[in-house]
């Protein structure tokens, strides 16, 4: 199975879910990477807590986001085309996690 990825919409912040070492963690506690593809930002790491990439002030501090789920994606830079497998839009860190289990990522 690929990786699943989450996408926040409106500011271009890719979160990347591997496909193993999360089995039985709290979501907030999954190992995930991150990119922000406006900034270049990412982790400063291989892998960081779920909730480290939540509490940043991008996503923290305003809600609602767009949330989209894929799985492929082509391209790079302004070309980048993900094949969404689902959008929502999400009004708090509780319906993030709903969604997440939803997806069961």
């Amino acid at each position: 199975m690929p990786t699943a990825k989450l996408h926040f919409k409106e500011i271009d912040l890719v979160i990347y879910f591997p496909t193993s070492g999360n089995e039985d963690r709290n979501h907030l506690k999954y190992g995930v990477a991150f990119r922000a593809r406006r900034t270049g930002e990412s982790q400063p790491g291989i892998r960081i807590n779920l909730e480290d990439v939540l509490s940043k002030p991008e996503i923290k501090e305003h809600y609602p986001h767009t949330v989209a789920y894929f799985v492929n994606a082509s391209g790079r830079g302004i070309n980048y085309e993900p094949e969404y497998v689902e959008t929502r839009t999400i009004e708090n860190l509780q319906e993030l996690l709903r969604f997440l289990g939803d997806r069961r990522i």
